[in-house]
């Protein structure tokens, strides 16, 4: 018990969660927006400020804490059922998994699962993921197929609460002649002011970056290291075989839930010459 309440993983949260909700308590203990707001009697910005931030609070630990689409043996024993059930009366899927098939049955040398398309092992969770995106040290959690959607829906609300928080603190300094003075008045706040910028812009770029990279269909470990990657090392620089245009990507990442058996869109184009 001891042992998982001192993990990492548990205590990046707490240093995230603490951080987040000190950061906060600071923005209310000096005469900012929101405190001249609670002065006046009007609680909408305060309370729909500590919403906003509840809310980012509650999705980061959604992403954290949640399955990032981890391949098990079940999945392998599916596939089987599944590719027995179709049965050899399609010869056009007689025709094709040749090539398909070692893609198919790619196997872990870690975990000794089968890996599907564009599934990878990864060294800090000791899992396969599928759709391997990234392992996030912040959330200490792979991104995967299964929470990417809930990864980038936490980077837009972390950014909303983050560029009102930039605003609030800013109209919280106060003005004195010598510099001494402003520093040991605005100390606390400037201190939260600086954690607010920095999170302002790692965040932006993650959010910009991974933007781009679901429009293309393609993911952090493929933009990467796609020259070795099997599957992609002989496409050219341009060519993207999973992408199905900006709208038809957004649409497989946010709002596709089920399993996507990546074969065959990568295999499309052959069975259509076929």
């Amino acid at each position: 018990m001891f042992k998982n309440l001192l993990s990492t993983g548990s205590l990046i949260r707490a240093l995230h969660a603490a951080l987040t909700w000190a950061v906060t308590l600071v923005l209310f203990l000096f005469e900012t927006d929101l405190r001249r707001s609670e002065k006046r009697g009007e609680f909408l910005q305060p309370v729909s400020f500590v919403l906003l931030v509840f809310c980012s609070m509650l999705l980061y630990f959604i992403t954290s804490l949640m399955d990032p689409g981890y391949v098990t043996f079940d999945d392998e024993l599916k596939g089987r059922i599944s590719q027995s059930n179709r049965g050899a009366g399609d010869e056009k899927e007689q025709m094709i998994p040749v090539v398909q098939k070692a893609h198919r049955l790619r196997r872990c040398g870690f975990c000794m699962v089968q890996q599907p398309m564009r599934s990878k092992h990864c060294q800090s969770c000791q899992h396969c993921v599928r759709r391997y995106d990234h392992h996030c040290p912040w959330i200490e959690n792979c991104v995967g197929e299964r929470n990417h959607r809930f990864f980038v829906l936490y980077l837009m609300l972390q950014l909303a609460v983050l560029l009102w928080a930039f605003h609030i603190a800013w109209s919280g300094f106060h003005t004195e002649t010598a510099w001494k003075d402003w520093l040991q008045v605005n100390l606390l706040l400037l201190l939260a002011f600086i954690v607010i910028i920095i999170f302002t812009v790692v965040v932006m770029l993650l959010l910009v970056s991974h933007l781009y990279l679901i429009s293309n269909n393609t993911t952090t470990w493929e933009f990467m290291s796609r020259h070795r990657i099997s599957y992609l090392k002989h496409c050219g620089s341009e060519e993207n075989p999973f992408d199905q245009g900006i709208l038809g990507n957004l649409w497989t990442v946010f709002c596709v839930c089920r399993t996507v058996v990546w074969e065959r869109i990568y295999f499309q184009d052959e069975d259509e010459l076929v």
